[in-house]
């Protein structure tokens, strides 16, 4: 018998190999083989027999598969998400989007509507949705496999009632047609540079299309950034997560269509949220 403690020791040494996080991955792997916590498998399980199915997580987690993947969940702001292949993994960079919202919806007036585009597991609708208990949310998303996770999820957090989900692709003409308007949108386009070198974990096993927006990876934001002016109330604001190296240009093209633009950084001191508002004319003029 190969106690769990000596199961991990080795899977561990394995995965340093090829991870940053090996030892935590070995217990995240072995806790969702076991089928229980990784708190409760570090206090009561750690001399139990390891189970027959753990060997092969590590060997796919050592050619690189991301963990999210090999257990089908995600945490994201304090939300334990479903994901498949078919989303992105919900990073902790993304959440900086939901701090920029927060910091923004101050006054005493919460949003009560809410856009997510691209919505992928559902990860920022829902999260706002936590927050904003009042709001209702609407998720635009082209990927059949990434709308059932979002229905999924929606349902976990019985926020079902509370969201609508579209089919539309914004690389096609009329995917705007009957969303209505809002308060807040929120935005984690593809924005990776075509050419770009990314890690195995990333490139090899998420999802392409939604990684990738032309030779500077600023496809996307020039569809959608003209397009957010009929999708915002007049005092809405619209929030769009970055790369770390293009605020400047996302911010530049933002106010050549009559917005102001800040920037927000995650926690690692990078930019990664451009907030848009509209200039001050502009918003009288949709009043």
């Amino acid at each position: 018998m190969t106690a769990v403690g000596e199961a991990l020791r080795s899977a561990a040494e394995k995965l340093a190999e090829t991870s940053d996080t090996a030892r935590l991955d070995a217990e995240l792997l072995m806790a969702h083989a076991l089928g229980v916590s990784r708190s409760d498998m570090l206090l009561r399980h750690m001399t139990a027999e390891a189970p027959e199915d753990f060997a092969a997580l590590v060997e796919r987690r050592a050619a690189h598969e991301p963990v999210a993947y090999l257990t089908g969940q995600q945490e994201f702001y304090g939300l334990e998400l479903s994901v498949t292949r078919d989303v992105l993994i919900p990073r902790g960079d993304s959440e900086t989007l939901i701090e920029a919202a927060r910091s923004h919806f101050t006054d005493g007036n919460p949003p009560v509507r809410i856009c997510d585009l691209g919505t992928g597991s559902g990860a920022l609708l829902l999260a706002a949705l936590s927050v904003w208990r009042q709001a209702a949310g609407v998720g635009v998303e082209r990927s059949y496999g990434a709308i059932r996770i979002a229905k999924r999820n929606a349902c976990a957090f019985d926020f079902a009632d509370r969201v609508t989900l579209y089919r539309r692709d914004w690389r096609k003409t009329g995917w705007q047609r009957d969303l209505g308007r809002f308060d807040l949108l929120l935005c984690n386009p593809p924005y990776v540079e075509a050419d770009a070198d990314l890690e195995p974990g990333v490139a090899d096993y998420e999802p392409s299309s939604a990684l990738f927006a032309g030779a500077d990876g600023l496809d996307d934001y020039r569809i959608l950034i003209p397009a957010v002016a009929d999708l915002l109330l007049p005092d809405g604001i619209a929030i769009f997560e970055i790369g770390s190296t293009q605020s400047d240009a996302v911010s530049d093209l933002a106010r050549q269509f009559g917005f102001q633009a800040s920037i927000h950084r995650d926690l690692g001191g990078r930019p990664r949220a451009v907030l848009l508002k509209r200039s001050g004319d502009r918003a009288k003029a949709h009043r």
